[in-house]
Protein backbone atom coordinates (compact mmCIF):
# COMPACT_ATOMS: atom_id res chain seq x y z
CA UNK A 1 0.00 0.00 0.00
CA UNK A 2 1.26 3.49 -0.75
CA UNK A 3 0.00 6.68 0.07
CA UNK A 4 -0.77 9.36 -2.16
CA UNK A 5 1.09 12.46 -1.38
CA UNK A 6 -1.96 14.26 -2.11
CA UNK A 7 -4.15 12.47 0.28
CA UNK A 8 -1.17 13.48 2.80
CA UNK A 9 -1.37 17.12 2.41
CA UNK A 10 -5.57 16.51 2.97
CA UNK A 11 -4.64 14.44 6.50
CA UNK A 12 -2.40 17.94 7.45
CA UNK A 13 -5.72 20.01 6.31
CA UNK A 14 -7.74 18.12 8.61
CA UNK A 15 -5.57 18.40 11.50
CA UNK A 16 -4.32 21.57 11.18
CA UNK A 17 -8.57 22.73 10.86
CA UNK A 18 -9.57 20.04 13.55
CA UNK A 19 -10.77 22.23 16.61
CA UNK A 20 -9.50 19.44 18.57
CA UNK A 21 -6.09 18.66 16.81
CA UNK A 22 -5.28 16.30 20.06
CA UNK A 23 -8.50 13.92 19.49
CA UNK A 24 -8.06 14.19 15.40
CA UNK A 25 -4.47 12.71 15.84
CA UNK A 26 -5.84 9.52 17.99
CA UNK A 27 -6.65 8.51 14.62
CA UNK A 28 -3.01 8.20 13.61
CA UNK A 29 -2.11 6.15 16.84
CA UNK A 30 0.51 3.38 16.04
CA UNK A 31 -2.36 0.74 16.86
CA UNK A 32 -4.89 2.71 14.86
CA UNK A 33 -2.48 2.70 11.96
CA UNK A 34 -1.63 -1.12 12.38
CA UNK A 35 -4.97 -2.53 12.92
CA UNK A 36 -6.20 -0.77 9.62
CA UNK A 37 -3.03 -1.88 7.57
CA UNK A 38 -3.80 -5.76 9.00
CA UNK A 39 -7.27 -4.85 7.97
CA UNK A 40 -6.43 -4.32 4.54
CA UNK A 41 -3.78 -6.42 3.58
CA UNK A 42 -6.33 -9.45 4.93
CA UNK A 43 -8.56 -8.17 2.53
CA UNK A 44 -5.82 -7.74 -0.58
CA UNK A 45 -4.75 -11.30 -0.20
CA UNK A 46 -8.56 -12.73 0.25
CA UNK A 47 -10.92 -10.91 -1.34
CA UNK A 48 -9.97 -8.22 -4.18
CA UNK A 49 -12.87 -7.16 -5.50
CA UNK A 50 -12.93 -4.40 -8.78
CA UNK A 51 -14.96 -1.45 -8.22
CA UNK A 52 -15.94 -2.33 -4.66
CA UNK A 53 -18.72 -0.52 -3.03
CA UNK A 54 -17.89 0.12 0.16
CA UNK A 55 -19.71 1.01 3.86
CA UNK A 56 -17.38 1.39 7.00
CA UNK A 57 -19.81 2.05 10.05
CA UNK A 58 -17.79 3.63 12.85
CA UNK A 59 -15.76 5.07 9.94
CA UNK A 60 -14.78 7.90 12.41
CA UNK A 61 -12.25 10.39 10.87
CA UNK A 62 -12.61 8.78 7.77
CA UNK A 63 -8.19 7.09 8.03
CA UNK A 64 -9.43 3.49 7.00
CA UNK A 65 -11.19 4.71 4.04
CA UNK A 66 -8.25 6.99 3.04
CA UNK A 67 -6.29 4.00 3.29
CA UNK A 68 -8.49 1.64 1.59
CA UNK A 69 -8.68 4.24 -1.86
CA UNK A 70 -4.75 3.48 -1.11
CA UNK A 71 -5.05 0.13 -1.25
CA UNK A 72 -5.05 -2.96 -4.07
CA UNK A 73 -8.56 -3.36 -3.68
CA UNK A 74 -9.92 -2.11 -6.60
CA UNK A 75 -12.32 0.14 -4.45
CA UNK A 76 -15.27 2.47 -6.61
CA UNK A 77 -16.61 3.98 -3.62
CA UNK A 78 -16.81 4.34 0.16
CA UNK A 79 -19.56 5.73 2.39
CA UNK A 80 -18.54 6.50 5.79
CA UNK A 81 -21.14 6.54 8.63
CA UNK A 82 -20.25 7.85 12.19
CA UNK A 83 -22.31 9.08 14.73
CA UNK A 84 -20.47 11.71 16.07
CA UNK A 85 -21.01 15.20 13.75
CA UNK A 86 -18.10 16.24 14.64
CA UNK A 87 -16.31 13.66 12.40
CA UNK A 88 -17.83 14.21 9.26
CA UNK A 89 -16.47 17.21 8.25
CA UNK A 90 -12.96 16.05 9.10
CA UNK A 91 -13.53 12.61 7.36
CA UNK A 92 -14.51 14.28 4.33
CA UNK A 93 -11.60 16.50 4.54
CA UNK A 94 -9.28 13.42 4.68
CA UNK A 95 -10.94 12.00 1.53
CA UNK A 96 -11.09 15.48 -0.63
CA UNK A 97 -9.56 14.40 -3.67
CA UNK A 98 -11.84 11.09 -3.76
CA UNK A 99 -15.10 13.27 -2.25
CA UNK A 100 -14.57 15.58 -5.51
CA UNK A 101 -14.04 12.49 -7.90
CA UNK A 102 -17.27 11.93 -6.34
CA UNK A 103 -16.12 8.29 -4.89
CA UNK A 104 -16.40 9.48 -1.12
CA UNK A 105 -19.58 10.60 1.50
CA UNK A 106 -19.28 10.88 4.94
CA UNK A 107 -22.71 11.13 6.60
CA UNK A 108 -23.49 11.45 10.33
CA UNK A 109 -26.29 8.98 11.38
CA UNK A 110 -26.46 6.13 14.13
CA UNK A 111 -25.27 3.12 12.30
CA UNK A 112 -28.50 0.94 14.17
CA UNK A 113 -31.18 3.08 12.31
CA UNK A 114 -28.92 3.37 8.64
CA UNK A 115 -31.09 2.36 5.61
CA UNK A 116 -29.17 0.41 2.60
CA UNK A 117 -30.49 1.89 -0.71
CA UNK A 118 -28.45 -1.03 -2.26
CA UNK A 119 -26.66 -4.17 -1.06
CA UNK A 120 -22.14 -2.95 -0.90
CA UNK A 121 -19.97 -5.33 -1.77
CA UNK A 122 -17.90 -4.86 1.59
CA UNK A 123 -19.42 -4.19 4.62
CA UNK A 124 -17.00 -2.95 7.82
CA UNK A 125 -17.72 -2.41 11.54
CA UNK A 126 -13.86 -2.04 13.17
CA UNK A 127 -15.92 -0.60 16.24
CA UNK A 128 -17.80 -3.12 17.25
CA UNK A 129 -17.11 -3.05 21.07
CA UNK A 130 -17.99 0.68 20.79
CA UNK A 131 -21.42 -1.12 20.82
CA UNK A 132 -24.06 -2.59 23.20
CA UNK A 133 -25.20 -6.38 22.96
CA UNK A 134 -28.53 -5.21 21.87
CA UNK A 135 -26.81 -2.56 19.32
CA UNK A 136 -24.28 -4.84 17.57
CA UNK A 137 -27.10 -7.60 17.36
CA UNK A 138 -29.65 -4.79 15.61
CA UNK A 139 -26.89 -3.06 13.73
CA UNK A 140 -25.81 -7.12 12.40
CA UNK A 141 -29.34 -8.10 11.68
CA UNK A 142 -29.45 -4.74 9.17
CA UNK A 143 -26.96 -5.61 7.55
CA UNK A 144 -27.81 -7.49 4.03
CA UNK A 145 -27.70 -11.45 3.59
CA UNK A 146 -24.78 -12.35 1.81
CA UNK A 147 -22.91 -9.41 2.01
CA UNK A 148 -19.17 -9.50 2.49
CA UNK A 149 -18.65 -8.54 6.08
CA UNK A 150 -15.19 -7.35 7.86
CA UNK A 151 -15.55 -7.20 11.79
CA UNK A 152 -13.32 -5.32 14.22
CA UNK A 153 -13.56 -5.68 18.40
CA UNK A 154 -10.81 -5.78 21.27
CA UNK A 155 -10.49 -7.12 24.45
CA UNK A 156 -9.70 -3.31 25.97
CA UNK A 157 -11.96 -2.83 28.56
CA UNK A 158 -9.79 0.03 30.39
CA UNK A 159 -11.92 2.49 27.81
CA UNK A 160 -15.57 3.79 29.27
CA UNK A 161 -16.98 3.64 25.61
CA UNK A 162 -15.79 0.16 25.40
CA UNK A 163 -19.02 -1.49 26.61
CA UNK A 164 -19.10 -4.30 24.72
CA UNK A 165 -15.05 -5.85 24.60
CA UNK A 166 -14.93 -9.33 23.48
CA UNK A 167 -12.32 -11.93 25.56
CA UNK A 168 -11.81 -13.77 22.87
CA UNK A 169 -11.74 -14.50 19.20
CA UNK A 170 -14.07 -17.69 19.54
CA UNK A 171 -15.78 -15.39 21.66
CA UNK A 172 -16.24 -12.91 19.01
CA UNK A 173 -17.23 -15.03 16.18
CA UNK A 174 -20.14 -16.51 18.72
CA UNK A 175 -21.63 -12.90 19.62
CA UNK A 176 -21.26 -12.37 15.50
CA UNK A 177 -22.64 -16.13 14.24
CA UNK A 178 -21.56 -15.25 10.32
CA UNK A 179 -22.58 -18.13 7.85
CA UNK A 180 -18.87 -18.23 6.35
CA UNK A 181 -15.82 -17.19 7.52
CA UNK A 182 -12.41 -16.18 5.30
CA UNK A 183 -10.23 -14.84 8.10
CA UNK A 184 -10.25 -15.26 11.69
CA UNK A 185 -7.11 -13.82 13.16
CA UNK A 186 -5.86 -11.53 16.18
CA UNK A 187 -3.17 -8.97 16.49
CA UNK A 188 -1.05 -8.52 19.57
CA UNK A 189 -0.85 -4.61 20.01
CA UNK A 190 0.99 -2.64 22.81
CA UNK A 191 -2.17 -2.52 25.26
CA UNK A 192 -4.53 -5.05 23.95
CA UNK A 193 -5.65 -7.60 21.19
CA UNK A 194 -7.61 -7.03 18.61
CA UNK A 195 -9.82 -9.61 17.14
CA UNK A 196 -10.83 -9.54 13.19
CA UNK A 197 -13.76 -11.50 10.94
CA UNK A 198 -13.87 -11.35 7.37
CA UNK A 199 -17.13 -13.64 6.13
CA UNK A 200 -20.64 -13.23 5.01
CA UNK A 201 -23.53 -12.76 6.67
Amino acid sequence: MKIDIQDIKFWMDAIRNSDDRSRTLESFWGGQLQSKTWLIESLERKSRIANASVIIFGGWNGVLASMLFNSEIGIKHITSVDIDPVCEEIARTMNKRQEMEGKFVAVTEDMCNFHYDKKPDIVINTSCEHLTKAQYKKWLQNVPKDCKIVLQSNDYKELDEHVNCVSSLAAFKKSSGLSSYMVEDELQLQKYIRFMLIGHK
